[in-house]
């Protein structure tokens, strides 16, 4: 008569308390046990009922009894648990201990932190009207042509796409505006701030244009719109968008080692250079796919055209007439591009070896010529000084006695002489005394 027998079911567990406290989980089949005093308690728990619920629960689920069993949840103050069961949406649960029984049933949970401000997942949609959300996030329902600005605590946060989100309110300050997408470009006072974001890395394309650059804008393959240096931003997924940035500033080609032959069939290397700007941005993209290319390219077969038609005794004679005749060519060509022509000079004419040694025997040959000639010249000048000088002795005697004094002086001075003078000519009376 002191025992006592529980049956315990396949789709039950028996609870089991002795004097009020929890023993264990008894499984299923017959229990019998000597209880004469009656201090055993089982009560009988349907696991075909998935929620478990038990003034006890905390101890319980502290034995680990329910390991196995049971989805044991600790929902936190700042927490919401969403919960699943065979594949439909049971309840939304906020703070406090569940369990639920798995052992028939097919438990899913999500928990969603309050104080992370975005909340979302697929199913989010079914939750659309539980009340424990609605009361603790707002709700954003964007249609494929709108998207959502977020700030949150007066910071930008992100860009929310098409869908439902859920933003949670409890411990933040959440602002939001929403925007209707009539066109591929975003405009925003806070535009640069909210560049700064990576909450917008996947709904905007950042299209930069430096200082000195043009932007040009092509949507679907059409030229659309010309942007001046700055920031721009575009939606992605609206459109087919590229954008080509044009330099606008001076610049500068190295034409190098170009070897050409001249009209007397003598090759030489020549170097180049080409200064120009890009004055029409939109030909320089349409009309060629490398700007600076297409002039180097250029200023090559203007080079071999003015080149091949002059011998190269004019060319070396005046290198400005060839780059003036270059120039001419390349302006005319570069305005096709869109491009002006700046300036155009020719650094360095290149000979071959053989042609370098010919040509300094020549310049040796010239020189040498211009120097005997000159030296004819001068000896020339000499005797003619020469005889004018003896023309005039000759016709003026005193100045003839002038000049013999003179000469005496100059012999007297750098010799030991003693000079006697008398009657008759100075020469005769030159007497050299020992």
């Amino acid at each position: 008569m002191f025992n006592r027998k529980f049956k315990i079911k396949q789709h039950e567990r028996g609870v089991m308390f002795r004097d009020g406290d929890f023993v264990r989980l008894l499984p299923p089949g017959e229990h019998k046990f000597f209880d004469p005093l009656r201090r055993v308690k089982v009560e009988i728990a349907n696991l075909r009922e998935p929620w478990f619920t038990h003034a006890a629960l905390d101890v319980i689920a502290a034995s680990h009894a329910l390991n196995g069993l049971a989805e044991v949840l600790d929902v936190q103050a700042h927490q919401r648990a969403f919960v699943w069961i065979d594949g439909k949406f049971a309840k939304t649960l906020g703070p406090g201990r569940y369990a639920i029984w798995k052992v028939l049933h097919q438990v899913n949970v999500a928990v969603a932190d309050m104080r992370t401000p975005l909340f979302s997942m697929p199913a989010l949609r079914e939750l659309a009207n539980e009340p424990l959300l609605t009361q603790s996030a707002t709700l954003v329902d964007l249609k494929d042509n709108q998207r959502a600005l977020v700030w949150v605590d007066g910071r930008f946060e992100r860009i929310l796409k098409p869908g439902l989100h859920a933003l949670f309110k409890a411990y933040h300050e959440i602002r939001t505006e929403v925007l209707t997408v009539e066109k591929a470009r975003f405009e925003h006072p806070e535009l640069l701030t909210m560049l700064q974001s990576s909450g917008v890395a996947d709904a905007l394309s950042h299209f930069p244009v430096e200082p000195g650059f043009v932007g040009l804008l092509y949507e679907a393959g059409k030229f659309t719109q010309r942007l001046e240096s700055g920031n721009y931003a575009f939606w992605t997924g609206v459109s087919k968008l590229k954008l080509f940035t044009v330099d606008m500033r001076e610049q500068a080609v190295d034409v190098q080692g170009q070897e050409i032959m001249t009209a007397d069939k003598v090759t030489l290397r020549l170097n180049a250079l080409v200064t120009y700007r890009v004055v029409d941005a939109l030909k320089a993209v349409s009309e060629t796919d490398d700007a600076k290319q297409a002039i180097y390219r250029e200023a090559q077969l203007a080079l071999r055209e003015s080149v091949g038609t002059q011998e190269l005794d004019a060319l070396l004679a005046n290198k400005d007439a060839l780059a003036a005749s270059v120039g001419e060519k390349l302006v005319s060509t570069a305005l096709r591009y869109g491009i002006e022509v700046v300036r155009f000079g020719v650094r360095d004419i290149i000979l071959p070896g053989d042609m370098k040694d010919i040509l300094n025997k020549v310049t040796q040959a010239k020189k040498a010529a211009e120097a005997g000639l000159i030296t004819r010249r001068e000896e020339t000048a000499s005797m003619r000084m020469q005889a004018n000088t003896a023309k005039i002795l000759e016709n003026n005697p005193t100045l003839m006695r002038l000049r013999e004094l003179e000469i005496v002086e100059k012999v007297a001075e750098k010799a030991n002489l003693t000079v006697v003078l008398g009657e008759g000519n100075l020469k005769d009376r030159v007497i050299k005394m020992m």
